[in-house]
């Protein structure tokens, strides 16, 4: 499977209008946390996140929130963000902007959030400006870095040197609360956690 850890500048200034990453004006970076709520992988991310004092950002499928709305609650209560990740995990490129842009809207009647990551990353600039158009004040946030935790021909600890060996102040990380990601997001989250423990960066949510 090919893909890149981190996102190059030239991608970054093609989608301009979406968020890659935040102003590294201070010490802090972003975790987020894509395709939950999960049954277990994300009570565990909320335990994980409560022991370092963490704050993160999840990004959660509408199906899902009405499948599991105690752990959505959960999230809420903790002082997380959250964000809308289509109702189904609708790939944007393989879908009819109207189709898209109702799935989106469908999310949004379980997630109230100006915050939006398409899955997979795939979304075409026009529908990127009927979103804006359809939800005033939305943003588009994308990564910097991806942990990798959705690949399964990796281990966790190849998705912990991911993230550490290029973490800096401003980046937006991407893990998965999801049963495919459980393995390595398991082993890869609390040793991220450490290691922004140890080198003082403050973990806020978007």
């Amino acid at each position: 499977m090919f893909y890149l850890t981190k996102t190059p500048g030239i991608i970054k200034a093609i989608y301009s209008s979406c968020i890659w990453d935040m102003p590294a004006s201070t010490n802090a970076v972003y975790l987020t946390f894509d395709d939950g709520p999960h049954p277990e992988a994300t009570p565990f991310v909320l335990d994980q996140l409560k022991k370092y004092g963490a704050k993160g950002t999840f990004f959660c499928i509408g199906k899902n929130v009405i499948a599991y709305p105690e752990i959505y609650q959960r999230i809420l209560e903790e002082g997380h963000s959250i964000g809308n990740h289509t109702h189904n995990h609708v790939n944007g490129w393989k879908t009819s902007t109207e189709k898209y842009i109702e799935n989106v809207m469908l999310a949004r009647e379980y997630i109230d959030s100006p915050l939006f990551r398409p899955p997979y990353g795939r979304i075409t600039p026009f529908q990127i400006r009927m979103l804006k158009k359809q939800i005033p004040g939305a943003k588009i946030i994308m990564w910097d870095l991806l942990s990798g935790d959705f690949d399964t021909d990796i281990n966790g600890e190849a998705c912990v040197q991911n993230v550490v060996f290029k973490l800096k102040p401003g980046a937006i990380v991407v893990f998965h609360d999801s049963t495919k990601a459980w393995e390595r997001l398991s082993y890869a989250l609390p040793r991220v956690l450490e290691f922004c423990k140890k080198q003082k960066f403050e973990l806020r949510a978007l």
